[in-house]
């Protein structure tokens, strides 16, 4: 259907993946009047019931996206990292020593290396799927369709919106697409193409055990001190940390560690682990973690860590389409920033979309001009700090499991380390998300205003390694060449495959369109 046939004046946004980050991403948009669609390929909410903390950066731009996720947050059981203990009025992350016995009248003994002030309530933890409970609901209640597994995305040119093709021989339209389809994302291989390795996943040779326990257990093990605040334990080749969630009931944790083996392409990255492989690498290990892992359940879930560190994304966005948390910058999760840099990427893509729509109502560009020049702003804005992430969680990782830690000759070295700890984690803390928003306007605003003068003769669409442009005679309403019928019905898919049929019958429904079973193509 062409946009002239829809409402001129408002924006359609099919949002691919319902994970923390695209429900983050439609609250924003709706809440700035801009129509949004979920599609989610599983049948329902999947995530499991480990835990996830934001820190001050992140919840920033949660108030500023919209002040009932912040509500979410409390709804779903979210508490500082320190709160629970009763000590602290301020969030601190701690790193200690969790391997060696230092002191002979008590093996228990763990020297503190490093402590870190987020500030009151400055970094909150939450279990994941209670948070995602939370987010769903205050979504309208038709936002979401589940069962839709995208293989494909047809732009077909100016003047008219994009189609999603589904698994299930279904289509829907919108005027954009936003991909949160996370590492393996299918959005993402449509905008870099189906023969480029940018994006393309590899294995950290790390691997995680990530679990809960009662916070009753968890004092046992290491008192009610330490099982009450944040603490990363170091050691070599594995740490492991844990904090309160679920209002204090619940302590999460989290042990890592390092596989030199290669993970076979076929294997799936997802397994169920044992407690027993666990403690045979933490044989060697001070008491209290070998405490700790007596409490963890027998069997619980492990995870192979990939990244997009070999090979980065040079843009994230094609078009009127874009890719935004995992999708476009997954991590591992050393920094424990991954959804909080999602989180900016939401901040970000809300502001910008509000402010096409109000560029649509007041000024005579077109939906595309619009919404391609608010995606590139948000390349430019959002891909270095991003890529950084993905890069310094590495580092983090190799610092905190340093084999020096281990050799009492060594051990020094390995602390002159600890001021690049703290200065990477202040880098993500520091972030000022107003500062974002404020640049990325004024950036917009210059596009804008220079496809209106139309000054400008080719704007570019498509951020970092760009290599699509809006050309000059459709920078300036007025000077635009009206294509032939033959190219009106010619329609170009991002992936390369086929368009859909013209006259294909359009069934519509709330915001976004869905369209019915694709017809039999012959001849």
């Amino acid at each position: 259907m062409s946009q002239t046939a829809r409402e001129e004046n408002s924006l359609e946004v099919a949002i691919v993946g319902c994970g923390i980050v695209g429900l983050i991403t439609a609250a924003g948009l709706l809440r700035r009047r801009i129509k949004v669609k979920i599609f989610e390929q599983g049948q329902g909410l999947r995530e499991l019931g480990t835990g996830i903390a934001f820190n001050p950066a992140a919840q920033g731009c949660l108030e500023m996206i919209d002040p009932g996720v912040t509500m979410a947050l409390q709804f779903g059981g979210a508490v500082g990292l320190s709160a629970a203990s009763g000590e602290d009025h301020h969030d601190c992350l701690r790193w200690i020593d969790g391997y060696n016995q230092r002191n002979e009248n008590d093996p228990y003994f763990q020297k503190y290396y490093l402590k870190t002030n987020a500030g009151y309530r400055g970094i909150q933890g939450i279990r994941r799927d209670h948070l995602l409970e939370e987010l769903i609901r205050i979504l309208p209640p038709d936002t979401v369709v589940f069962k839709k597994r995208l293989v494909d995305i047809v732009d077909r040119g100016e003047g008219e919106t994009l189609v999603l093709k589904f698994a299930d021989h279904t289509m829907a339209e919108a005027d954009a697409v936003i991909g949160c389809d996370g590492i393996k994302s299918k959005t993402r291989a449509m905008i870099v193409g189906p023969d480029s390795t940018a994006g393309n996943p590899t294995y950290t040779h790390v691997n995680s055990y990530p679990t809960v326990i009662p916070m009753e257990k968890a004092v046992l093990a290491l008192g009610e001190y330490k099982a009450k605040t944040f603490h990363n334990h170091l050691g070599p080749d594995a740490n492991i940390l844990h904090y309160p969630v679920a209002h204090g009931t619940m302590c999460n944790v989290t042990v890592f560690v390092r596989n030199d083996e290669n993970w076979p392409s076929d294997k799936p990255t997802a397994l169920i682990g044992h407690r027993k492989d666990i403690e045979h690498r933490f044989k060697n290990w001070n008491p209290t973690i070998k405490d700790l892992i007596k409490m963890l359940p027998e069997n619980l879930p492990t995870w192979a860590i990939f990244d997009l560190w070999d090979y980065p994304l040079p843009y994230y966005n094609k078009g009127r389409v874009c890719v935004a948390g995992d999708a476009a910058h997954a991590s591992s999760p050393h920094h424990g920033a991954g959804a909080g840099m999602g989180i900016e990427d939401a901040l970000c893509l809300s502001v910008l979309m509000a402010e096409a729509l109000m560029k649509l109502r007041k000024t005579k560009l077109t939906k595309h001009q619009a919404i391609s020049a608010a995606f590139t702003v948000y390349n430019d804005s959002r891909r270095t700090r991003s890529q950084w992430l993905v890069n310094s969680s590495r580092r983090i990782c190799d610092l905190h499991q340093q084999r020096e830690w281990a050799d009492p000759e060594k051990c020094l070295k390995a602390e002159s380390t600890l001021e690049e700890i703290r200065d990477r984690t202040y880098k993500i803390w520091d972030y000022d998300g107003r500062r974002m928003v404020t640049k990325a306007l004024e950036d917009y605003d210059v596009i804008v205003s220079r496809l209106e003068k139309g000054s400008v003769p080719k704007v570019e669409v498509t951020g970092g390694e760009r290599n699509q442009h809006v050309t000059a005679s459709q920078c300036h309403g007025a000077e635009e060449v009206a294509p032939s019928d033959a190219e009106q019905t010619a329609s170009t898919t991002l992936s390369q495959g086929a368009s859909p049929t013209k006259g294909a019958k359009m069934l519509l429904t709330t915001n976004i369109s869905v369209v019915g079973t694709l017809p039999t193509v012959t001849g």
